[in-house]
C-alpha cells in the first residue's frame, strides 16, 4: 500500500475496487487523439478507474477518504455496465494495518456517488447495515439532500441502498468543514453538492480535487467529464484552486487514478515528483 506524509499527517491507499469506464465519456468534448495519449484506453474504449480510499491518520483519528466500490451489492448487468474487474476489499486492507472497519473515527465523502459511497454499507443476511459503524460521516448538505431525493438524471447512482443504513451517522455541512489539519470545501461542479478536500501541515499541503480531477490527465481546467452535472462549475472550481495552489510545493491525490497515487506539478505542468500505484 502506498502512503504519503503531509507534515505529521499520514495518508495511505486502501483496496477499493476497480472499475473501466467509456474513455470518451470521462473526457467530455476532447478529442480521443488527445486525452488517449495521456490515459490510454483499452480495445472498448474504456479506461481503467480504481476507486481506492485513502485512510488519513492525525492526532490519534483514523479518517477514510471516500469508502470505495463496496462489495457483493452490484448485480451482474450492473458489474458488466460498470466494467468492474474487481470489487472492494478495503476491510481487508485495514486489516492489513492492524486496523478493523469498527476503528474509523470520520468518513469524508466529497460525494455520494456510487463508486465513492458502495463502501459505507455492506448486505448481511438480506439487510444493509453500515460498514463503519462508529464513524461520523462527513459531507455536504446539499449532496446530502440530493442523495435522499435524486432528480431525474442523479437516482441513477444516489441508491437508497447506500444511505438509509447510516442516515444516523451523517453530519452534512455547508461550505466548509474543518478537523485539525483537514479542510472540506464545497465547490459543486461534478454535482451540485460535490468538495474537495486540502490537508495543510508543517508547511506542507496536498489538496484532494476528487472528481473535479479524477485523474492526473485532468489537470486542464477545460477537460471535465460528460458526466458532470454542472461543467462550468467544474471549470470555474479548476481555476479556482489551480491559482490558489500555484507556487506552492503541493501533492495532488487521486481517488480514480489508475498510474498514479499523487502527483506534484510545476506551474507549466511538468511532473516534479510523484507516487506511482502499484498494480
Amino acid at each position: 500500500m502506498e502512503t504519503l506524509k503531509i507534515g505529521r499527517v499520514i495518508m495511505t491507499w486502501l483496496s477499493g475496487g476497480v472499475t473501466n469506464l467509456d474513455g470518451g465519456a470521462m473526457f467530455g468534448v476532447v478529442p480521443k487523439p488527445l486525452w488517449s495519449k495521456k490515459y490510454p484506453p483499452n480495445e472498448k474504449n474504456q479506461i481503467e478507474l480504481p476507486t481506492d480510499p485513502i485512510l488519513i491518520q492525525m492526532d490519534g483519528k483514523n479518517i477514510l477518504l471516500e469508502a470505495g466500490l463496496g462489495k457483493g451489492k452490484l448485480t451482474q448487468k450492473q458489474l458488466r455496465n460498470f466494467g468492474v474487474t474487481a470489487e472492494s476489499e478495503v476491510e481487508n486492507s485495514l486489516e492489513k494495518l492492524g486496523l478493523a472497519a469498527e476503528d474509523i473515527d470520520y468518513v469524508l465523502m466529497t460525494h455520494l456517488h456510487n463508486d465513492h459511497v458502495g463502501g459505507l454499507t455492506k448486505l448481511e443476511n438480506g439487510i444493509y447495515k453500515s460498514t463503519f459503524p462508529n464513524a461520523k460521516i462527513i459531507t455536504s448538505s446539499i449532496e446530502w439532500d440530493e442523495m435522499r431525493n435524486p432528480n431525474i438524471r442523479s437516482k441513477s447512482t444516489y441508491w437508497k441502498e447506500n444511505w438509509e443504513a447510516i442516515q444516523t451517522q451523517v453530519i452534512p455541512f455547508d461550505e466548509k468543514w474543518n478537523l485539525g489539519a483537514i479542510s472540506m470545501f464545497h465547490t459543486g461542479g461534478h454535482s451540485n453538492g460535490h468538495s474537495i478536500l486540502l490537508i495543510e501541515d508543517q508547511g506542507e499541503m496536498a489538496i484532494h480535487m476528487a472528481d473535479l480531477m479524477p485523474t492526473h490527465a485532468h489537470r486542464n481546467p477545460l477537460w471535465v467529464m460528460a458526466y458532470d452535472d454542472y461543467p462550468m462549475d467544474s471549470i470555474a472550481a479548476k481555476e479556482k484552486w489551480g491559482k490558489y495552489v500555484l507556487d506552492k510545493d503541493v501533492w495532488h491525490t487521486f481517488y480514480h487514478d489508475a498510474f498514479y497515487r499523487a502527483v506534484k506539478w510545476d506551474n507549466d505542468g511538468q511532473v516534479l515528483d510523484s507516487i506511482r500505484r502499484g498494480k
